[in-house]
């Protein structure tokens, strides 16, 4: 089957999911077909990718941290059943990612399960990795691994258990793997382990997963939980270790949000004195039951992501991308204007003055030894001569135009070394696109934009701002009636 095909068959099968789960979802997908169409004429979509691929359209709960952080542990208390490994040592390498099923027995199968099948956010993730290191793509089931569960806490939903973060090997690909992770969660639970209070010793956990998401616009979905608070409880001021944790977020800018100090119930340290043991109890029970209401809430958060990942994207074209791609291309115009006068500026410039050094226009043979003869050729002939210095002329003017073009590329690539907006990343395309030897460099617009697409795009802008007026309409109710946060 050809990927185009694969893309077709992809796209029915969440519009028939969408279609019995959630109609104004549905409708989003030919709202992202639009924005295709415009992608796929300015040159940075294929004919066999769509923006709605790229996206999860299942809610995602990620829960990351570092190793013996207790995030297993957290996991298993939350399904209700040990699908979890858990212990003070690293005791899984991989990404688990949990999915609800009817059998009573939970299976684990191999990454291929997911990076194989379309349905999954994970679906040629092995192409990503390859790209990171040679090889490495066909060792997917080294980095993922899927494990089913009959759960009703995971039911329309997917939780993702991931290794401890400060591995050193692979791990590179675990970086990259977990940003993705990132990128498609609707709630991002982010661990710490309370019993190892030195926060300088997790310093590349606090720099990936605080440093570098609280400026992200979507930081509200990240929770910063201290875990295995319970042993603290022995410390002569159990305060001065939740101290210690906020100061090392707040070093990285963590200023503002909410701080959760949960421990497992099942396995508590024992805490003697009464009075402590009741307020770490109540502090627990606030911070879980706060926890587990976000996490049973994804749903709600998935289908307002979806609408907020069409609306941005459209507006990223008309407020950014082409604004900025019509800055390049007058950049690469200005350029190659400049060039263009240089060279035959030089050259028009060193025949003037051998013409005038020489007093006459004979002068011109130490260009070209037969000008006499060709000009005083037949026609055909002195045709063929202006034809043969029109097309080096030409083939001069296209070189510089390429040189142009790759100068631009060259700032461009340094500018979009660390930006981490997929958009953005498109621009050397379009503008590779809208350089082509065909296209006049006097052109402004770029290729496959125009009054048409601009009008196609502010439609689907409009369109995402009724998906969520559609969607406060369903969930909100100023008469006071109640709201399943489950109803999708």
């Amino acid at each position: 089957m050809s990927q185009s095909a694969q893309l077709k068959k992809r796209l029915r099968s969440l519009e028939a999911h969408l279609s019995q789960e959630n109609p104004i979802l549905l409708r989003a997908v030919a709202s992202f077909r639009k924005l295709d169409k415009v992608a796929q004429g300015l040159g940075i979509l294929e004919r066999d990718e769509s923006y709605a691929t790229q996206i999860s359209w299942w809610p995602m709960v990620a829960v990351l941290g570092t190793y013996s952080s207790g995030k297993s542990t957290f996991i298993n208390h939350f399904l209700g059943q040990p699908l979890q490994l858990t212990g003070n040592q690293a005791v899984d390498d991989r990404f688990t990612i949990v999915s609800y099923s009817h059998e009573a027995e939970g299976k684990s199968l191999p990454g291929l399960a997911l990076d194989a099948d379309p349905r999954f956010p994970f679906f040629n993730l092995s192409r990503s990795i390859e790209g990171i290191a040679a090889g490495e793509g066909r060792r997917i089931d080294a980095y993922l691994q899927l494990k089913t569960c009959r759960s009703e806490k995971v039911r329309g939903k997917i939780l993702v258990d991931s290794p401890g973060f400060d591995a050193d090997a692979q791990r590179d690909s675990t970086l990259r793997i977990t940003d993705h992770i990132i990128d498609l969660s609707d709630l991002v639970l982010v661990f710490f382990d309370a019993r190892h209070p030195e926060a300088g010793t997790m310093r590349d956990t606090l720099d990936h997963l605080v440093a570098r998401t609280i400026n992200r616009p979507d930081s509200s979905k990240f929770l910063y939980v201290l875990n295995q608070i319970d042993t603290t409880a022995r410390e002569d001021n159990p305060e001065d270790v939740i101290a210690s944790w906020q100061r090392a977020l707040a070093q990285k800018g963590l200023i503002a949000g909410r701080f959760y100090r949960i421990y497992n119930p099942d396995a508590a340290v024992p805490i003697d004195d009464e009075t402590l043991r009741l307020r770490y109890e109540t502090k627990r029970d606030v911070d879980l039951d706060e926890i587990h209401t976000r996490m049973g809430h994804v749903g709600v958060d998935r289908a307002y992501r979806v609408i907020g990942v069409l609306e941005q994207t459209a507006q990223g074209f008309l407020e950014r991308f082409i604004p900025r791609l019509q800055t390049l291309l007058a950049q690469w115009r200005r350029e190659v204007i400049w060039l263009d006068t240089l060279v035959f500026g030089v050259i028009l410039t060193a025949v003037l003055i051998w013409t005038f050094w020489t007093g006459t226009w004979e002068g011109m043979r130490f260009f070209h030894p037969t000008w006499s003869t060709v000009w005083n050729a037949p026609d055909q002939w002195r045709y063929l001569a202006l034809g043969v210095v029109f097309g080096l002329i030409g083939y001069g003017h296209l070189t510089l135009r390429r040189l142009a073009a790759r100068d631009v590329l060259a700032k461009l690539d340094t500018e979009l070394a660390d930006t981490t907006d997929v958009l953005s990343k498109s621009l050397p395309q379009a503008f590779l696109k809208s350089t082509r030897v065909w296209r006049s460099i006097f052109l402004r617009q770029p290729a496959g934009w125009g009054p048409g697409t601009r009008r196609r795009v502010s439609e689907v802008q409009s369109e995402a701002n009724a998906y969520v007026q559609d969607l406060n309409d369903r969930f909100t109710d100023p008469s006071g009636a109640p709201v399943d946060p489950d109803a999708f």
